[in-house]
């Protein structure tokens, strides 16, 4: 299987994320690349460097007003007289249709959905490349591959078109099936992460050329905790476009490829062409954010029950953190997934 990773994505190394009050290490940390890297060969994939395709596909799903605001806050961050090291908000709008200010604080609370997303000097080259990771991903699958994995990092799927979140800048996942929408095909992102994909959502909401599906913990009392819920099912022409399968904390293999299999069905229902897999790991009984109760043997079912639908699928590495199973969860998928082709 052909994967895709850039170098310049090891320049994003936030330091602290906020979380029930406390300053905490951050978990999105630059080492998760060279695990998940080894992850990937060993089921086979060979790494290649990503086109640049520059900023127009990005573009396509995040505001002018977004892009120059990562590009251009961290420098404006550190002019602010005993600035942290760090972008991180302490102010946000009630709405996004309040003031623009014009001070780095107030954009920053604007553009920056919570405390877990810090913006250091290099996040937006490594915010860029990974989403031109993603791009070129995207373009492998246009070209006839079956399948193709996507070492995108910083992940991507709580970054809406203007609003950054959890861990995530650039909507990787979302710019990939853009693409592949661009190219006359017809995809459906299907979100497997513990945590709801919530700018994803937010992106196509309003859309119905683009098929949105997440499986993930319950957002009652976890993590996006304002999207993800079952009633959530678009809006306007969109409506019926978005599905959301949350699920019990602890939930395990059994009851979720049950669930995987409610989802491949409402796949098939939107004539997809081409399945965006949204490919978190923390699922996984061993993630220290503790959502679902995913086994190795869990992954490989579900890589094979993706394998199975006969659509040519795109892995797109969201989330899942550092624990001794993390590489080999990744091997699992993708060796599920190849040997049921």
């Amino acid at each position: 299987m052909k994967a895709v990773f850039d170098r310049r994505q090891w320049l994003h190394d936030p330091k602290h994320f906020m979380a029930n009050g406390a300053i905490l290490p951050n978990p999105e940390q630059p080492r998760r690349i060279e695990v998940l890297k080894a992850g990937a060969e060993a089921a086979g994939c060979v790494f290649a460097a990503p086109e640049d395709a520059g900023l127009a596909p990005i573009a396509a799903l995040h505001s002018a007003e977004y892009l120059t605001f990562l590009q251009n806050i961290h420098a404006r961050w550190r002019r602010i007289p005993g600035a942290g090291a760090e972008v991180i908000p302490n102010i946000h709008p009630a709405a996004r249709t309040d003031g623009y200010p014009k001070s780095a604080v107030g954009q920053a609370g604007y553009h920056q959905a919570d405390t877990a997303c810090p913006i250091a000097e290099g996040t937006w080259e490594a915010a860029y490349w990974s989403a031109q990771s993603a791009i070129t991903g995207a373009d492998l699958i246009g070209g006839g591959e079956r399948g193709a994995y996507v070492l995108s990092r910083p992940p991507g799927h709580h970054a809406f078109g203007d609003l950054a979140g959890g861990f995530c800048f650039l909507n990787n996942s979302g710019i990939a099936a853009q693409r592949l929408l661009d190219a006359g095909l017809r995809p459906t992102i299907l979100d497997i992460d513990v945590h709801h994909g919530n700018g994803t959502q937010g992106i196509f909401y309003d859309r119905d050329d683009v098929l949105t599906v997440s499986i993930h913990a319950d957002p009652a009392r976890f993590y996006p905790f304002f999207w993800g819920h079952a009633q959530e099912r678009g809006a306007g022409r969109g409506l019926g476009a978005n599905l959301n399968l949350p699920l019990a904390r602890g939930t395990g293999d059994d009851d979720y490829l049950d669930t995987l299999a409610v989802a491949l069905r409402q796949v098939a229902s939107f004539g997809t062409e081409v399945l965006v897999v949204a490919l978190g790991l923390d699922a996984s009984i061993d993630d220290p954010f503790q959502g679902l109760a995913i086994t190795g043997d869990g992954f490989a079912r579900i890589g094979a029950a993706l394998a199975q639908t006969g659509l040519p699928v795109l892995f797109v590495q969201e989330g899942g953190y550092l624990s001794d199973s993390l590489g080999d969860n990744l091997t699992r998928v993708l060796t599920g997934f190849q040997e049921a082709l």
